[in-house]
């Protein structure tokens, strides 16, 4: 057996046995009777996948609008900490006797924390891509995170894929590379604003960290003997620690005091919606497992284009809908 042959027959195992541990959500006793819906998956997991897509939707709708207030657009870090804080949190509830939604585990701090470090990079660069991008522009840009993980499993640990399955990957970066072009170009209606060359930049910026981080993710699954949940329960609450300091070097602290009831209406909302989409993605993968989790994303990502087009506000150019196309249409045929 070759060594790329042995990498790759480790990383399946080690997929496999998390999910094995995620398993425990439901007894066996409890999965005999739980209604199944179609296709033969439960009715929890329809109702989950409704409520992430819905609440997926709704949140970058939400932080779009809250980063439409100049000042906050430079408080990206404050307003991640928020998230984080609110997602600790609400696995620390999730965690206790009465409900054990999953095991708590502590972790060391020190083993952590370069994964607390990458966790900030997701999700700090890309809210900064949203605050300077289109909608459409953001979300195209996302999927460009799975040939990025590809290109970085073969740098990194000489794991390849298939030439078909890298085939439907070439259209993706095509597609991602004409829209960004297309939809830098000033439309014709000066109210409707597009997307920033400040906010390409952060969009490129934040593939590559979400890639990095979710390389680290399998491979800290391994080392440290953890399912999803219990690494997210130790990084979040590390993150915040960590943002605490970045805060005062990063941001315009004096950007809070600019902002409304409304807003602040507003962020409360985004961190509860944060909540549903944390909650509503732990069961769809205890439901049906990660491809499963996969297909909801891609068909989250072609709703939220969806509502973009319909009430973005900003008129597609044909170069624009090519881009789209393509990228979605490799993603859709993509087959891990």
């Amino acid at each position: 057996m070759t060594e790329t042959e042995k990498m790759s027959r480790s990383s399946e195992e080690t997929e496999a046995n998390v999910v094995d541990e995620e398993k425990g959500f439901l007894t066996n006793e409890s999965a005999k009777h739980e209604p199944t819906g179609p296709g033969g998956l439960s009715r929890k997991f329809w109702l989950s996948a409704a409520i992430n897509t819905g609440a997926t939707a709704a949140i970058v709708f939400v932080n779009k609008r809250i980063f439409e207030t100049e000042s906050l657009r430079h408080a990206q870090v404050a307003f991640a900490a928020f998230h984080f804080a609110v997602t600790s949190a609400l696995l620390y509830v999730i965690s206790r006797p009465r409900i054990t939604m999953f095991e708590a585990k502590k972790v060391d701090i020190v083993r952590i924390l370069p994964l607390a470090m990458g966790m900030i990079f997701n999700v700090v660069l890309p809210n900064a891509s949203l605050a300077y991008s289109s909608i459409q522009f953001y979300q195209i840009m996302r999927v460009l995170v799975t040939p990025c993980v590809a290109l970085l499993n073969f740098i990194l640990l000489r794991v390849t894929i298939s030439t078909s399955t890298a085939s439907t990957l070439i259209p993706v970066c095509v597609g991602a590379g004409v829209i960004s072009y297309f939809d830098t170009v000033p439309a014709g209606d000066s109210q409707a604003r597009g997307t920033t060359p400040l906010g390409v930049l952060f969009a490129f910026a934040g593939v590559f960290a979400t890639s990095i981080y979710t390389v680290w993710i399998k491979k800290y699954h391994a080392v440290l003997d953890c399912t999803s949940m219990q690494l997210l329960f130790n990084q979040a609450p590390v993150s915040v620690l960590l943002m605490a300091y970045i805060i005062p070097f990063s941001d315009d602290i004096t950007a809070w005091r600019e902002v409304t009831w409304s807003t602040l209406m507003l962020i409360l909302l985004s961190g509860g919606l944060a909540c549903l989409i944390t909650i509503s993605q732990f069961i769809i993968i205890h439901e049906a497992g990660p491809v499963s989790s996969t297909v909801v994303g891609h068909f989250k990502t072609c709703f939220i284009i969806l509502l973009s087009c319909l009430f973005g506000g900003r008129a597609f150019s044909n170069g624009s809908l090519a881009g789209i196309a393509l990228a979605l249409g490799g993603i859709l045929t993509y087959v891990p």
